[in-house]
């Protein structure tokens, strides 16, 4: 027999309700009132499953939180303008250009890709370490007055030992190039010294005499090897200084490019050759002749890796290895080229020549911006990577800011060293430039010329034997061929729509023949005396005929098409008579 107590139910407990639930004022208690019972189709089943799945996996309403306040900033935090400029490049609208569906769809993709990648990078600019910053002078005085000992004082211990000076007047003039990362420093001098050193910690890699004429000196892709311009011919070094190579192919070469991504070394030489040297396989790819004469003037665009020349003309050409003829030839100087120098973002030229003059172009438009004189011309020049430009003149160095946006007057800092320049450089990843001149080498401080912060997977000037040879390996896989060097290499990136006079070309070209093409007439022979000369005439004449009607109707009609657009453009006029010639 069962007793009453176990005979009554339990007490259900209350249900919890979820903090994004909406609370009802209705009692819980009470049970839901059963629906009534309705005919409905397998759609409104369907709906109100779906309604149902909806309702259990909804989300927060009204951006409440755990606490139960409201978010009073929903979204993301805005990006300033200015900080998103610093990541984003001008892109051309490739959507328009293109009637493919799949094409337009992947454009569109990779467009909300670089986007995201310019917002997160904009986004992640406070987590940056250092920052740039410029020297500002007292009210009333001028920072071209500032000395290096002044900057050396006022600056910490580490950054004033960056400005010192190397005393080398035997075997002067020096060339003088950084490494990628900037970490270690080549110099030649012109009588054949040569000297690779860590200038930071002031430690001497390798010294050696090569008992010959060196015109330039250029590392390569790591700080083991570097390449020497001698009185002849080409050699390759390592770090030590023990001879690699000696590439005689390349004789009497005067300046030498190294382009980092293309692992190509490109050297202009006095007989007028341009040529590629390929270090990774060590093979020339490209040899050409630019008939100007001696090539003293070289330099290379950071963006597209085109080669800029000076000539002794006053003009300047743009080089490509997948083209034999140039391909920008501008005029820019009256007399002969000096110096030239790109910016890094490879948007702006200065060029300076024997007309003493100064000048900035813009290499979107081939156009100069503004030139100003110079008492001496400059005879080297050189871009920093926050876009500050150094002017060697004589024994003075003149350092500009801001040279896009005016005309250089006053500059920003100047140095004068013992000796006349003949290299400039400008340290990556240091407010550094360095000047090779006759009596030796001079490190100069530059507040605001290098970027405070710097990509490790890029550029490491801290990196070890292990990410070197990491780096090397992730290098050569990465390797852009040199076909694909261009002015614009966002092109590269978009469909080849071909035309259709080229579709028209490859279809004659593929059958042979071109089938669009009028084929004259040739009558059909018939029998009973009715291929007669005389008739064969006749009907030849009368297809001739009938072609030159459908002509001339087409050209009629094309004609009236013309006159009826006309008449509708004009205004209706009012009858005219025979004094109207008369008026004006």
């Amino acid at each position: 027999m069962i007793t009453s107590s176990m005979a009554t139910s339990k007490p259900q407990k209350k249900k919890m309700k979820r903090y994004y639930e909406e609370k009802d004022d209705t009692n819980e208690s009470e049970p839901p009132k059963a629906a009534p019972e309705t005919d409905k189709t397998l759609e409104d089943n369907l709906e109100n499953r779906n309604e149902t799945n909806s309702n259990r996996i909804q989300k927060p309403q009204n951006n409440k939180q755990i606490s139960g306040a409201t978010d009073p900033f929903p979204g993301s935090a805005p990006i300033h303008k200015k900080q998103l400029s610093k990541y984003d490049r001008p892109r051309k609208s490739t959507l328009d250009k293109t009637y493919m569906y799949r094409a337009k769809q992947q454009f569109k993709a990779h467009e909300e890709k670089v986007q995201l990648a310019v917002g997160l990078s904009a986004r992640h600019d406070v987590l940056l370490p250092e920052e740039e910053g410029y020297l500002e002078a007292d009210e009333g005085q001028d920072t071209c007055t500032i000395s290096q000992e002044d900057i050396a004082e006022a600056v910490d211990i580490t950054s004033g030992s960056k400005h010192f000076k190397l005393v080398l007047n035997q075997f002067g003039p020096y060339r003088i190039n950084y490494s990628g990362n900037g970490r270690n420093l080549l110099l030649a001098g012109h009588r054949g010294h040569v000297a690779a050193i860590d200038w930071q910690s002031k430690n001497l890699n390798s010294e050696m005499n090569v008992m010959e004429t060196i015109n330039d000196v250029r590392w390569l892709h790591t700080n083991n090897m570097y390449a020497v311009a001698q009185l002849r011919w080409l050699h390759i070094y390592d770090s030590t200084g023990m001879e690699l190579h000696c590439i005689k192919k390349f004789n009497d070469v005067l300046r030498m490019e190294f382009l980092r991504y293309h692992f190509l070394l490109a050297t202009s030489s006095a007989t007028g050759f341009l040529q590629y040297l390929d270090v990774s396989i060590g093979k020339e790819i490209v040899a050409t002749n630019v008939k100007s004469g001696r090539l003293g003037v070289m330099c290379q665009n950071p963006y597209n890796a085109v080669i800029h020349l000076g000539h002794s003309n006053g003009t300047v050409t743009l080089w490509s290895p997948s083209m034999k003829e140039p391909l920008v030839k501008m005029l820019c100087h009256h007399g002969a080229v000096r110096s030239l120098s790109v910016d890094k973002t490879g948007m702006y030229m200065a060029s300076s020549g024997l007309d003493r003059k100064l000048k900035i172009f813009d290499i979107r438009t081939f156009r100069p911006l503004h030139a100003s004189v110079l008492p001496l011309g400059a005879g080297a020049l050189c871009h920093s990577q926050k876009g500050l430009l150094a002017a060697g003149t004589g024994n003075i160095v003149q350092v500009y800011k801001d040279t896009h946006l005016g005309p250089p007057q006053v500059p920003y800092l100047c140095l004068s060293v013992k000796g006349p320049i003949h290299g400039l450089q400008f340290c990556p990843f240091e407010d550094v430039l360095g000047i090779g001149h006759g009596g030796g080498f001079t490190s100069m401080i530059v507040p605001g010329a290098g970027e405070a912060n710097f990509d490790a997977l890029e550029c490491n000037p801290y990196e070890n034997k292990k990410q070197q040879r990491e780096w090397e390996v992730k290098a050569l896989l990465e390797k852009i061929p040199s076909e694909l060097i261009t002015l614009d290499p966002t092109q590269l990136g978009e469909v080849d729509a071909a035309t259709m006079e080229e579709k028209h070309k490859e279809q004659v070209e593929r059958l042979g023949f071109d089938p669009h093409e009028k084929t004259r007439f040739v009558p059909r022979r018939k029998l009973k005396g009715k291929s007669s000369s005389a008739n064969l005439l006749k009907r030849k004449k009368k297809v001739a005929h009938e072609r030159q009607r459908e002509q001339i109707r087409m050209s009629l009609e094309d004609q009236k098409a013309k006159e009826h657009n006309t008449n509708d453009s004009k205004a209706p006029q009012s009858h005219r008579t025979t004094l109207d010639r008369f008026k004006k």
